[in-house]
């Protein structure tokens, strides 16, 4: 058996042949689909973002509220502590090496830290700078540390935003006292 082999040159020009009809790339003038589907799509993803970057800026917000200052932290915990010894009525015992002088003990804290450190550190355990509320407490710190020279923070500051000095329970600094 004998096989015969057959030869044949085509020669076809660039517009025949199934390949010339799929266009390699569209024209730059020629859309693919309605324009409206277009601006949809861009407007869908516009509000997409819009949303997400609402959603973040929203929850910084809720958590920078919600998150306290160390003086009102402190400011709390002080007015709860002023309604449980109020509400209790037992006899007030201070710490070791604490002075008492009526419902209050105080104690002179030799370690050298900046006001919000030493109202942290007050807080933590469990007690908070000194309120002075009364001219026999105010004479009674004065003898205390007279002879001293020494720097003190107390619970006074004063608030840039109401430009007033303000004790860390929230009342006003009597000028009177």
């Amino acid at each position: 058996m004998d096989r015969q082999v057959v030869y044949a040159d085509l020669s076809l020009s660039r517009g025949q042949g199934p390949e010339s009809s799929i266009p390699l790339s569209l024209p730059q003038d020629v859309s693919q689909g309605a324009p409206w589907h277009q601006l949809a799509w861009k407007l869908g993803c516009a509000g997409i973002i819009l949303l997400l970057l609402s959603v973040i800026g929203l929850s910084v917000l809720v958590i920078s509220l919600t998150q306290k200052s160390p003086m009102e932290k402190s400011s709390v915990d002080i007015q709860e502590k002023r309604n449980y010894t109020t509400e209790t009525p037992r006899q007030l015992q201070c710490p070791k090496h604490w002075l008492q002088l009526q419902d209050k003990c105080f104690t002179i804290s030799s370690s050298s830290k900046t006001w919000n450190d030493s109202l942290a550190d007050c807080s933590q355990g469990e007690s908070s700078l000194l309120l002075i509320q009364d001219q026999e407490e105010l004479r009674f710190i004065q003898n205390l540390i007279k002879n001293e020279g020494n720097l003190y923070w107390i619970g006074l500051n004063f608030t840039l935003s109401e430009k007033k000095w303000k004790w860390i329970n929230g009342s006003l600094l009597n000028h009177d006292m």
